[in-house]
């Protein structure tokens, strides 16, 4: 095993993944991905911690670590590789139809993660530059989570372009946009009616729904005011928030909605919800496997060998979760397998490591 480097990071990012093709093109997303970050820690100067949870992985093919772009001793990403062997997933009922389970790999990173703030995202992004700028700037409160926009493109990102390039192909060929827009919070009715037809829909909008909601209990707006479409995609939030709420529910189940239980959990903990602007969002490479590129009776097909969390069991579990106030508590102590010996890699090796 190698050894981490001493001083640790602000920001750790955790991914898990394994190299199976998943969805068609996998490799090719990950490289896009992994240098797009290398390139933005560059341009940016923003140090961060990667850590990619490689869950499972197949015997007949390589590890990540062999097959990715790796940082080099002058970057100021660290690359960190955690392997989950194939006995620990045997171990789970569903494992003959899911290959991976997302959610507890992630735990498995965020255990193991150095920084004093831990985001969870996924590994066929971009990032764009005003998210990157946000990143590297903003004074992170220990009280809050950070939630951005992820935006669908197609995939058709050529590698051989550069960062700036591949970001500006992304924001104009945007297919559909998930998350909250942190734009409408607070808008000036007569600026909104002068400047922006959009805007004052939108406000007329909220306007109506902040009518029609007036009576819900207070957990009730809580619940239905989390940024919880794609929340797997983007959510960040100190390494000890996420241990209050012990990372994300470890259900033997397919991924679905679990994303949304940990905003839940982090809620009824009383922490608070940050969106950043909408510019400052994430570019999600459009795959056919994806749950938003599938098309209902495709989304019924997938379900019925892969059993996964409703979504109405999901509100009820969250106003239970907000009206006591509580974390949910589903897991164990060893979440995350925090005590296992798991396989570590990290790139660039220390310096006591690479001799």
């Amino acid at each position: 095993m190698t050894a981490a480097p001493q001083e640790p990071p602000r920001l750790s990012f955790v991914v898990t993944s394994r190299n199976d093709d998943h969805g068609g093109g996998l490799l090719k997303r990950m490289r896009l991905f992994l240098q797009g970050l290398l390139d933005q820690t560059r341009r940016h100067r923003l140090a961060l911690e990667l850590i990619v949870v490689e869950w499972n992985p197949p015997e007949d093919r390589p590890r990540l670590r062999e097959v990715l772009p790796k940082p080099s001793a002058r970057d100021s990403l660290t690359l960190h590789y955690v392997e989950v062997p194939a006995s620990i997933h045997q171990g789970y009922r569903c494992a003959p139809q899911l290959p991976l389970f997302q959610m507890i790999g992630k735990n498995v990173g965020i255990r193991r993660a150095r920084g004093d703030f831990v985001l969870c995202t996924n590994v066929d992004l971009l990032f764009s530059d005003p998210l990157v700028r946000l990143l590297v700037d903003t004074p992170f409160r220990g009280d809050t989570y950070y939630r951005a926009n992820r935006c669908d493109v197609p995939d058709a990102i050529d590698p051989g372009w550069d960062i700036s390039r591949q970001l500006a192909w992304c924001e104009r060929n945007v297919m559909r946009r998930l998350g909250r827009d942190s734009r409408y919070r607070h808008i000036n009715l007569e600026l909104a009616g002068m400047q922006d037809r959009n805007a004052l829909k939108k406000w007329l909008l909220d306007k109506w729904a902040y009518l029609a909601t007036r009576s819900w209990r207070p957990e009730k707006r809580t619940l239905y005011g989390l940024d919880s479409f794609a929340c797997g995609d983007f959510t960040l939030m100190s390494r000890e928030a996420w241990a209050a709420i012990q990372g994300y529910p470890e259900l033997d189940l397919y991924s679905l909605h679990v994303d949304s239980l940990g905003l839940i959990a982090a809620a009824s903990l009383g922490y608070r919800q940050h969106v950043f602007p909408r510019e400052a969002c994430t570019y999600h490479i459009d795959h056919s496997a994806g749950w938003q590129a599938m098309s209902p009776l495709e989304k019924v097909k997938f379900l019925e060998k892969r059993p996964a969390l409703d979504y109405h069991l999901v509100q009820e579990v969250g106003l239970y979760a907000l009206t006591k106030g509580d974390p949910l508590g589903l897991n164990p102590a060893n979440w995350g397998y925090a005590h296992a010996e798991l396989p570590e890699f990290v790139f660039p090796p220390a310096p006591e490591a690479a001799h």
